[in-house]
């Protein structure tokens, strides 16, 4: 059972194109000629529910219009859509009563209200029960730590108290479906880290469905284990985030620290990077050694104070995917 079902999903746009000056009004009064933007390019994927999955992509692609035909605030040009069992744009009304979502630097607030102003506005939009909106409250009251600032106008928060308010709103009717766009986007590291185990506690203590789009790829590492990665409107992939690592970046780093002084510590298979005093950094290829493998040469060999093993910097390796194209589109 799918809590979203996406089936050749196409969204395509109209640009016309327009000549400055005196006689380019002309030519626009007479010649319209438009191109056609694929921003979606029919793509498909299936979202099971208490799944948390992130949708990454570079700046125009794809990515934020899928989310808005997700949320129905786009009807698509073509292809099949459900969320939640509705079909977002015909049953706009319904559907948004169950679901949340939170758009990066747009509130969902009211700006000279204050905080605890807005939330019991929304719990009447809603039409929530009073012991599930005051239960709700408490609850994330304490895990947002949003006290301090409760009583403050929303134009007056800072960023940061602003998302945690405005992820407070976006549950308080309990969605079982929540749309994440750059929650963290300008905060500092204690906010993120506030945000990122807020996220993982509803995810894994309500099975709320989340799909979090983000250019901060630290989220993506801390929260998400299923990964989709669109450009030019085409999904180019969709899977686990381990998966990910080792199709398309199998480097992995092996960090020993020797407890002596070795001339010679070359290990076939392995390639050495680095090396500072008695601490040595190996690199290998997946399909070449496993890092088991390696350290029992080591061990066998050395006699070994520390070791750590580093995996594949996320960053690197989608922009490996980006700049290769190497995935079967």
């Amino acid at each position: 059972m799918s809590i979203i079902t996406v089936t050749n999903l196409q969204k395509h746009f109209k640009i016309f194109k327009h000549h400055r000056g005196f006689w380019g009004a002309l030519r626009n009064l007479t010649s319209r000629k438009a191109q056609i933007i694929r921003a979606v390019d029919g793509i498909s994927f299936d979202i099971r529910p208490g799944e948390l999955v992130g949708y990454l992509g570079p700046n125009g692609a794809g990515k934020s219009t899928t989310i808005k035909m997700l949320t129905g605030l786009l009807v698509p040009s073509g292809g099949e859509l459900r969320a939640n069992s509705y079909v977002p744009w015909q049953e706009r009304r319904r559907y948004v009563a169950h679901i949340g979502a939170v758009f990066g630097q747009r509130t969902t607030l009211w700006w000279d209200l204050p905080v605890i102003e807005s939330l019991d506005l929304l719990q009447h939009v809603y039409k929530i029960p009073a012991n599930r909106f005051r239960r709700n409250l408490d609850e994330f009251r304490a895990l947002l730590d949003l006290d301090a600032f409760l009583d403050t106008p929303v134009r007056a928060l800072s960023l940061g108290q602003r998302m945690r308010a405005d992820i407070c709103a976006a549950l308080l009717h309990d969605p079982p479906l929540l749309f994440l766009d750059e929650p963290t986007i300008g905060l500092d590291v204690v906010a993120k880290e506030r945000i990122r185990q807020f996220i993982r506690h509803i995810n894994q203590q309500r099975n709320t469905t989340i799909i979090l789009t983000t250019h901060d790829l630290s989220d993506v590492e801390k929260l998400c284990d299923r990964v989709m990665i669109i450009d030019h409107g085409k999904l180019l992939f969709d899977g686990q985030l381990a998966t990910l690592k080792d199709r398309f970046d199998g480097k992995r780093e092996l960090v020993v620290d020797f407890a002596e002084a070795y001339p010679q510590v070359d290990i076939p298979g392995t390639q050495i990077v680095e090396r500072d005093g008695l601490r040595v950094t190996y690199q290998f290829e997946r399909e070449t050694i496993t890092a088991s493998a390696l350290i029992g040469q080591l061990s066998a060999r050395f006699r070994l104070r520390d070791l750590s093993v580093r995996e594949p910097d996320i960053e690197a390796t989608i922009r490996r995917i980006y700049e290769e194209r190497l995935l079967e589109v």
